[in-house]
């Protein structure tokens, strides 16, 4: 392995693992569910339902896709229950993500190309930040890449095997590694040899998934994120009532438009360079995805990139670009972060290919880019994180581990405990904290399925109440057992109060309490 690359794995690495119980501030629900049911395949081989070895995890009802979950139980076997333990897979997969883009763009272009590609990845906002968090797309992007770079080599049965994988891994790739999949072998058909091995993996790996992506739990997701949603539907009926409007507004041409709209949104300096994305878990807010510095070589890079169209590599990573967009734009809420993850190499790949462009006419820009590069690391890293930290903690869900703790040190001296959901499913956050025997944790919990959701109301002695209904529900116990109450700041309920947990802006979290 080359010496540069292996300093940049170690930059990389180092980034990636420096401070990661601390930043970001907490484990998120999503986190804790992965890590839960990591733990609990671990332990009993189901998962917190009591399914066994599932292909597909039903969670909150959002029904989680098995790649992430398997691959951490391993390290949670080792680091236990915690950040580390859960975000493990994610970290790895990000420093192997810098070894993956040197070698896909060593094969595409120059050595010096290939090492600014490696760089771009080790410091860029958006793969350093997503390397930090326990997502299964951290992942599935690592396992795409690695198979696209193995197509690149020849290497068809390990690459389509791990492209196969990816699919399992995260519900962007369901979509977007067939359509990729199928544009290489379609541009590569004179040179491609298929065998039965080949075929018999592709049937293997992709025929389920399309199984499990038309049933009940495989389209759970994509209902609550759908363009075609209830809203929409309104929306469209109003404007079917103006003259001409059966024609101009139906579903085919609104659908049309947002699709349009969203897939050129994903080529927006103002979300590549600018501002980012909105979903405070994924990226830094007002802050760009790559630095500010590469957004006029990413689009120098477009360009040099169509001038080597007949390149079959540089081929592929043009349709790399233009499929990687759509599984996100069939969504409402996009370009998301976390759904752009498709097109994350094949743009570090074309922005390097801008700087590599540049710097063969300017010479100077080989040492002076980098330098630049490293100064926007500084800056993205103090101040701007230090300030996401504090600011944004309750977007982390930060104060559950406190209160769960707390909970968990009296629990024999209460009857019964009543605990908010104001941030969202603390049964989870119990589960993973305590943690729970997994074996009596679907026996101990009381739960009802409404709204697409499943809502677990009660764990043992602890019952979970709706934020909005914590005052009634407290004002309705009944008098003579002890209580421990833990209330948001929101909706506040009488008793002794025994401690307060704040984010780390010093402003309420959780409110704890004795009745």
């Amino acid at each position: 392995m080359p010496r540069h690359l292996i300093l940049l794995i170690l930059l990389g690495a180092f980034f990636r693992l420096i401070y990661i119980y601390q930043f970001p501030p907490s484990l998120n629900w999503d986190e804790v569910s992965l890590g839960y049911n990591a733990y609990s395949l671990l332990k009993t081989g189901r998962d917190e339902w009591g399914s066994i070895l599932p292909t597909i995890f039903r969670a909150y009802g959002d029904f989680k896709l098995p790649g992430y979950i398997y691959s951490a139980i391993p390290s949670i076997s080792i680091f236990g229950l915690n950040p580390l333990g859960v975000r493990f897979p994610s970290i790895v997969s990000g420093i192997l993500m810098i070894a993956a883009v040197y070698l896909l763009s060593r094969r595409v272009s120059s050595r010096f190309m290939a090492i600014l590609t490696a760089l771009l990845v080790a410091i860029s906002p958006w793969p350093l930040f997503l390397s930090r968090v326990a997502v299964e797309a951290n992942l599935a992007i690592l396992l795409f890449t690695l198979g696209a770079t193995l197509l690149l080599y020849r290497r068809l049965f390990l690459g389509i095997f791990l492209l196969g994988l990816s699919a399992w891994t995260y519900n962007s790739f369901r979509i977007f590694t067939p359509l990729f999949l199928f544009s290489y072998l379609l541009l590569n058909r004179k040179n491609v040899k298929i065998n039965f091995l080949t075929v018999a993996v592709t049937l293997l790996l992709f025929i389920p998934v399309f199984i499990q992506l038309l049933s009940p739990s495989g389209q759970a997701r994509f209902k609550w994120l759908t363009l075609l949603d209830e809203g929409a539907t309104v929306q469209i009926n109003q404007l079917r009532s103006r003259p001409g409007g059966r024609l101009l507004y139906n579903k085919a041409t609104y659908l049309a438009y947002r699709f349009s709209v969203n897939y050129l949104n994903h080529f927006n300096p103002k979300f590549l360079f600018i501002s980012g994305g909105s979903h405070y878990q994924f990226s830094i807010p007002n802050y760009g995805l790559l630095y500010l510095v590469a957004l006029p070589f990413f689009y120098l890079g477009l360009i040099a990139l169509l001038f080597k169209f007949k390149k079959s590599n540089f081929k592929l990573i043009i349709v790399w670009l233009l499929l990687a967009p759509i599984p996100g734009s069939l969504t409402r809420d996009s370009p998301h972060v976390l759904r752009a993850i498709t097109m994350l190499p094949a743009t570090i790949v074309v922005t390097s290919m801008g700087i590599w462009t540049a710097a063969k006419k300017f010479n100077v820009l080989q040492i002076a880019l980098p330098v630049i590069l490293l100064l926007s690391l500084e800056y993205y890293i103090n101040p701007v994180s230090a300030n996401y930290q504090t600011r944004y903690s309750w977007a982390w869900q930060y104060g559950y581990k406190e209160a769960v703790q707390f909970v968990k040190d009296h629990y024999s001296q209460y009857d019964q405990i009543v605990f908010t959901k104001r941030y969202g499913e603390p049964h989870e956050f119990v589960a993973f904290y305590w943690p729970w025997e997994p074996a009596n944790f679907s026996k101990s919990k009381n739960w009802d399925f409404h709204d697409n959701w499943y809502w677990v109301n009660k764990l043992d002695k602890i019952k979970f109440v709706n934020d909005w209904e914590m005052s009634q529900a407290v004002a309705s116990l009944p008098i003579g057992p002890k209580y421990l109450v833990i209330s948001s700041p929101d909706n506040e309920t009488p008793g002794t109060v025994l401690t307060r947990i704040n984010f780390l802006d010093s402003k309420p979290a959780f409110i704890i309490k004795e009745l």
